[in-house]
């Protein structure tokens, strides 16, 4: 899998990107009313219990702004923070804090909703089942969501169709002999991986024994897919998806599947809430 980089300069270009986006072209006209002059503590409180993450982001926003303004947190990214906490503490000019507020919090809001879901997803599975996110993320946000994930303590799946060969049901439904098609990958493999995407024991008893490394076993009930497992032991990694809830996170990873995709990771999260306070 491409080894997600969220270096220095990543973290700058998302910024300065992030606050164009809120600033152009007349910057933030409401905060021009404020005197320039004042100088404020203002704290960073976390009104839900969960995973911190996004700190770099919030503290690079910030000192783009104004560089005289001082970014303490008290709380690292991973570290679990309870409803009340006080994570940090910006102290500075209070026109240029408040210039920045909305997007140092929605980095933070964002990345540490995706890391509580997850840690959820973690939990529930139990430690012999590995949580994976998928590519499902908003367009662009794709490194930023999968830091987080990785955060909440799950498996970051391929970032991109470079990554592996994933032959899913629409790709085996190109041809009717679509072993074939698994046949072809194998031979282009090099020291990439192969995962093949099934729905049915039948399409699984086609296959067993090819060679390649993952067996993804899509949208099977309980029964099937225990039984899925079972027979793939030995031959493949497996791999359960398809409308993968927390209510029943448990009972999929209970039939033995070595991990689990969850698309809701990424594309359905809900945002931790946080806040300025002065």
């Amino acid at each position: 899998m491409s080894k997600i980089q969220l270096s220095k300069n990543f973290i700058k270009s998302a910024c300065k990107l992030a606050l164009n986006e809120d600033l152009y072209p007349s910057g933030d006209i409401t905060s021009e009313l404020i005197n320039k002059n004042i100088q404020k503590k203002v704290k960073m409180i976390s009104n839900q219990n969960g995973i911190l993450g996004g700190i770099e982001f919030a503290k690079e926003t910030f000192k783009l702004i104004d560089k005289k303004i001082k970014f303490n947190n008290k709380k690292k990214d991973g570290s679990r923070i309870k409803k009340g906490e006080v994570v940090a503490t910006i102290n500075g000019n209070l026109k240029n804090i408040l210039i920045g507020e909305r997007v140092a919090l929605n980095f933070i809001c964002h990345i540490s909703g995706i890391a509580t879901k997850t840690s959820m997803f973690v939990k529930k599975a139990g430690k012999k089942t590995k949580i994976c996110c998928t590519r499902k993320t908003i367009p662009n946000l794709r490194v930023i969501q999968k830091y987080a994930v990785k955060l909440g303590g799950g498996t970051n799946h391929r970032f991109n169709l470079s990554d592996e060969y994933l032959i899913k049901d629409n790709h085996l439904g190109s041809e009717k002999k679509f072993e074939n098609l698994i046949q072809r990958a194998i031979k282009k493999k090099g020291k990439k991986k192969i995962t093949v995407e099934v729905d049915n024991i039948s399409q699984l008893k086609r296959i067993l024994g090819m060679k390649f490394d993952r067996i993804l076993l899509d949208n099977m009930n309980s029964k099937n897919l225990k039984k899925a497992v079972k027979m793939s032991k030995g031959f493949y990694e497996t791999e359960a998806s398809g409308e993968i809830t927390l209510k029943n996170v448990n009972s999929v990873s209970s039939t033995g599947v070595d991990r689990i995709s969850v698309g809701s990771l990424t594309h359905s999260l809900n945002a931790l809430d946080l806040k300025l306070e002065i």
